[in-house]
């Protein structure tokens, strides 16, 4: 029975661990709170020692750690894309969205290869989540599906840059595709 419980605390933790990675700017160190009390609550009634406590906090750090540096090569890579595709940097890329322009607007006539670039990257990036067997193939067929239009819908859209919510210092590749 333990073991399953073990078991049950270790995925719990890792699982909140890497969906507080992906809101860690809006959570601000709330998700580790939560896993803490939680794992204080079965130290405390016996179901796990305090060493395998510290044990499964450990390895949700590691694992909210590795999940930020795979979203960050994610975006180093989207931001590839653009700024390659556009031939600016991505000094001026940054400068320009913030001040209110649309990836549409800074393209010009290279729209539409900016789209195009945009849509292959996404789409290796699922692929690669495929691969991995992060997702699965209807998962991905899914993703797939819509990718056409998320990235029109992103390219055409004026981010809002500095205001509060979602798009708050962002670049411009931070919109989620949920590839891996």
């Amino acid at each position: 029975m333990k073991k399953k419980v073990l078991a049950t605390a270790v995925a719990l933790a890792v699982g909140l661990s890497v969906s507080v990675t992906s809101v860690a700017s809006a959570d601000q160190g709330r998700g580790k709170e939560r896993i803490s009390s939680f794992l204080s609550g079965l130290v405390s009634n016996g179901t796990l020692t305090q060493s395998q406590a510290d044990a499964i906090t450990k390895a949700a750090e590691n694992a909210a750690a590795a999940a930020k540096t795979a979203m960050k090569e994610k975006h180093a890579a989207f931001d590839a894309v653009i700024t390659s595709t556009l031939g600016i940097s991505l000094d001026t890329l940054t400068t320009r969205l913030k001040a209110g322009e649309s990836l549409a607007t800074i393209a010009g006539d290279k729209k539409d290869a900016l789209i195009a670039a945009m849509i292959a990257e996404i789409n290796k990036q699922i692929d690669a989540a495929l691969a991995a067997g992060k997702i699965t193939t209807t998962q991905a067929s899914a993703q797939k599906a819509k990718t056409t239009e998320r990235v029109t819908n992103m390219v055409n859209k004026v981010k809002e840059f500095g205001k509060k919510g979602h798009g708050k210092g962002q670049r411009a590749s931070t919109i989620s595709f949920k590839a891996a």
